[in-house]
This record gives structure tokens, sequence and C-alpha cells, in this order.
């Protein structure tokens, strides 16, 4: 498996089925027994239907304008992060989403463990810096 090819697939993917809301799209990047984790102290999510259950969650009062994934950056052992943000509006007021998801894919190049770290602020607003989102 090459680390760097899934990373970048698991990125453009996420882009365009999160401005799509396109979660059956995002599912297909996901082992059967995965576990994902949306910020570090809540429940994981465990399995596909539990991962489906929480993205439909967050997109149900979410109206997405804009999504930007970086490029992801590669480690060892199948392991990669990337930085997001989403401008959206939820409930019609403008919100900004920032953050980044950590992956360790597994040999078919499917993700079998994620954990997103991220932040919301009122208004849209790009992150500052430009380390990673150019």
């Amino acid at each position: 498996m090459d680390t760097a090819r899934a990373a970048r697939h698991f990125v453009r993917v996420w882009e365009r089925a999160w401005a799509d809301h396109d979660v059956e799209a995002i599912l297909e990047l996901y082992a059967a027994d995965c576990v994902h984790r949306s910020m570090p102290f809540r429940e994981p999510h465990r399995g596909r239907d539990e991962l489906a259950a929480y993205v439909r969650w967050s997109f149900a009062a979410e109206y997405t304008i804009d999504v930007r994934f970086s490029e992801p950056v590669v480690g060892q052992d199948g392991l990669a992060v990337a930085e997001f943000r989403v401008l959206a509006e939820e409930d019609g007021q403008p919100t900004t989403l920032a953050g980044c998801v950590f992956v360790r894919f597994g040999a078919d190049g499917l993700a079998v463990e994620t954990r997103d770290y991220w932040h919301t602020r009122e208004g849209h607003q790009e992150p500052a810096g430009s380390r990673f989102l150019a």
C-alpha cells in the first residue's frame, strides 16, 4: 500500500464529499471495522454504521459553502495527517470550522483509524498562517 497515494485520495474524496454531504462516498474510504474519534475526549465511533450516523448528524444543520484540505503529510506505518477548513452556515449564521485529521491506513489503503481535532468560529475566516493550506 502506498500511504501517500491513499492519503491524497482520502483528502480529495473528503473535500468533495463534505461539500456535497455525500456520506456514502466518505464511508467508502473506511474499513468496515474502522475507529473514528471526533475530538480527543468523545467516545469513538466504531465501524461504518456508527461513523455514518455521526457524519449525517454533523451535516444535518450545515449548509456548506467551501471545503479545503491541505496536501497530506505522510509518516511511517500507514500514518498521514491533513489540515482542513470549512466555510458553512449553521442555522443561517456564517461559521468557519478548521482542524486536522490524523489517519492510519490499512494494507488495502482504507482508513482503519482516524482522529479529528477541530475548532469553530463565528463568521468566515481563514486560519492564520500558511503552513498547510495555501
